[in-house]
């Protein structure tokens, strides 16, 4: 039997931790680090964050009755150790793997998920509206917020702390100190926090005097309440409270998170409280791994990793990530009005080379997206070139201080948004699909898409030299192969049509629509010359195969390059049509372009509703032409756990798809098999 099977094995639910001595709870941490080290190391996944926790994720199961219980997770991507302890250790193998675990809680894998979450700073908010509901139902079980104090930076867990004081029930929150976030906290909340740390002389004291309390004899109410005010006196003394005494709750701590004898002790003392608390823990990330511990910001969110050797990957291909970094780097050198901003990602925004060369031009913000822009908005007012750097899924987070804030004053701020589109292994609240539809709308925006490296840095300088705020959009992915077409300079709204060779350009020049009040389109004829001229119609037998153009967004550029190689495979020659701009876009110039084809697709990694390709079809609308108009995109669903490369097949927009869905197109309309 291996020593994984011994304890961890025989835990199907947290109910077996009842049969479970002290000296064996605190063997099942050592097997639980033991799992996830593993696991992690040839899956990848978040590392630090859950070899912190857990000591707290044992004790908080020894102690509350889940699923009755409710225990929410701030993020989520600390409870790893939670969902071996509530029967998942058999699939754990599976981690972040399609068909597997999900790294993050999702109600749908287990009962003891009770919320799904991925963003930070929600959990008190959530926890608070499942203990009202179980209050209005009747109920008397627990909610438990684990928060980290990275997310605690979020305005939405003040709001959430504010509406808990004042409702005065016994919302449990355990603050999970561990002085980082992603990046190493900042701001006056870490310093804050880290001043309620030193205080644990009266926390010693506290524990002392509960102990010699618990052995006398109780003789009734009014010694117990006697107690209670000799213990707050003694606190008003000594100490001062808190904000979150101020704020209406009891406090306790800071707790040794690591110690589980005196985290039970606690929790037990807490889960009989009938008004809010918050219990200040004191956790190490990282813990038990010695790199880890060492760097826990590298080893927060990792690639599989050799365990023995303790480094993680240095990988080969350069990834969109590193590009952007370098590409700022090498305008802020020439540009001292330009500055970077990142919410507590800067290693994983690429950002780190920029904050080390220029720190007084780095401000990282914590987890506050909205703060970020809003502050950005205002260095923008103040003469400076701000770029926001900011994972596409939480950019949805500050939609507001965009339009608000930013857009309305037309400020020149640029919005870096990475791990846009798909993104692998974390799942339904993290994938980046909804940019495109959320910030199309917005009045004086620009949004850029580039395809490769060259394009990615003329679209930043670009940016950096607007009137008005823009937006690019680039994946969680390697750079891919250059194309020498994407060198071409910028023209406002319009694309790089490529293998279009012989082909002239759509308005030779000008505008070939509504010149002098008038139509200026391209008589029939011509647009069929002009078709022949871009692309020579090819024979598959006895059938004429039609005239054939994809356009796409930037990160789509392999896919589509792979479905032009497939199709050219099976006789049919098709152009490529890179949008680049995603808004503002050249309607005439963009119909004009269409009127050469008979079938014309946009592929779109984002969703449909709201997205580049639903204003092309409106376009077409107001704006008829010869082409068949065919969008594709992510469609209308939330995309589930998988790497970038099965993603894009289940949404169709593999290269395979893409050539499939060209030629079944072509059978259905021209009889082409």
């Amino acid at each position: 039997m291996s020593g994984h099977e011994s304890l961890l094995g025989q835990i199907k639910s947290p109910r077996d931790l009842s049969n479970l001595k002290l000296s064996e709870l605190i063997e099942l941490c050592a097997e639980i680090r033991r799992v996830i080290i593993d696991t992690v190391a040839k899956n990848g996944g978040h590392l630090s964050s859950n070899l912190g926790v857990v000591e707290l994720s044992v004790a908080l199961h020894a102690v509350f009755e889940s699923p009755k219980d409710k225990i929410v997770w701030d993020v989520g991507h600390q409870c790893y150790a939670h969902k071996l302890l509530t029967g998942r250790f058999s699939r754990f193998s599976r981690l972040r793997q399609s068909g597997g675990i999900a790294g993050f809680p999702r109600r749908f894998e287990s009962e003891h998920d009770v919320f799904d979450t991925g963003h930070a700073s929600t959990s008190i908010s959530v926890a608070l509206g499942l203990l009202e509901a179980e209050r209005l139902s009747g109920g008397n079980a627990r909610s438990v917020a684990v928060i980290g104090d990275g997310a605690l930076t979020g305005g939405l867990a003040y709001e959430a702390l504010s509406s808990a004081g004042h409702l005065g029930i016994p919302l449990i929150v355990l603050l999970n100190d561990n002085r980082m976030a992603i990046s190493p906290n900042v701001g006056a909340l870490s310093r804050y926090l880290s001043s309620l740390s030193m205080k644990r002389k009266y926390q010693t004291f506290k524990i002392t005097f509960d102990s010699i309390i618990k052995k006398i004899p109780f003789f009734g109410g009014k010694l117990h309440n006697g107690i209670q005010r000799l213990k707050r006196a003694v606190k008003a003394v000594f100490y001062h409270d808190n904000l979150f005494v101020d704020l209406g709750f009891e406090y306790a701590g800071p707790i040794d998170g690591h110690n589980l004898a005196g985290l039970i002790s606690v929790l037990k003392d807490v889960r009989t409280l009938d008004r809010p608390v918050v219990v200040h823990i004191v956790t190490q990330k990282g813990r038990g791994y010695e790199p880890a511990e060492k760097d826990p910001g590298a080893f927060h969110s990792v690639l599989p990793f050799s365990v023995e050797e303790g480094k993680l990957p240095q990988g080969g291909v350069e990834s969109w990530t590193h590009a952007f970094g370098e590409a700022l780097l090498k305008a802020a050198r020439k540009n001292e009005k330009i500055v970077a901003i990142s919410a507590a990602m800067e290693r994983g925004t690429g950002l780190s080379r920029f904050h080390s060369e220029f720190p007084n031009r780095f401000f990282d913000t914590g987890i506050t997206e909205s703060h970020a822009v809003s502050f950005s908005a205002a260095l923008a007012a103040g003469g400076f070139r701000p770029v926001v750097a900011i994972y596409s899924t939480f950019m949805q987070r500050a939609v507001d201080s965009v339009l608000h804030d930013t857009a309305i004053g037309k400020f020149p701020v640029v919005f870096a948004l990475d791990r846009a589109g798909f993104v692998s292994a974390d799942g339904e609240t993290h994938q980046g699909l909804f940019d495109i539809a959320l910030f199309r709308a917005v009045p004086n925006m620009t949004i850029f898409a580039p395809a490769d490296k060259a394009e990615l840095e003329l679209m930043l300088n670009w940016a950096l030299c607007a009137a008005s705020p823009s937006l690019i959009r680039y994946p969680k992915a390697p750079l891919p192969e250059s194309n020498q077409a994407f060198c071409t300079a910028l023209v406002s709204g319009r694309g790089v049509l490529i293998k279009a060779a012989a082909a002239p350009s759509p308005d030779n020049g000008e505008s070939v629509r509504e010149k002098d009040g008038e139509d200026r389109r391209h008589s029939v004829s011509e647009v069929e010359e002009a078709g022949r001229a871009i692309l020579p119609v090819k024979q598959k037998g006895d059938l004429p195969v039609p005239a054939l153009c994809l356009a796409f967004t930037g990160s789509l550029y392999p896919e589509v390059s792979r479905a032009v190689q497939l199709l050219e495979q099976q006789g049919i020659a098709a152009d490529m049509y890179n949008l680049r701009f995603l808004k503002p876009i050249d309607e005439d110039y963009l119909v004009n372009l269409m009127d050469c084809y008979r079938y014309f697709y946009v592929f779109e990694e984002g969703v449909g509703a709201g997205g580049v390709g639903e204003y092309i079809a409106s376009l077409v609308l107001k704006m008829p032409c010869r082409a068949r108009v065919f969008l594709h995109n992510a469609g209308d669903v939330f995309y589930s756990v998988g790497t970038r490369e099965e993603l894009l097949c289940s949404a169709g927009l593999d290269g395979q798809s893409i050539a499939s869905r060209c030629l079944s197109d072509m059978a259905i309309n021209e009889g082409i098999g």
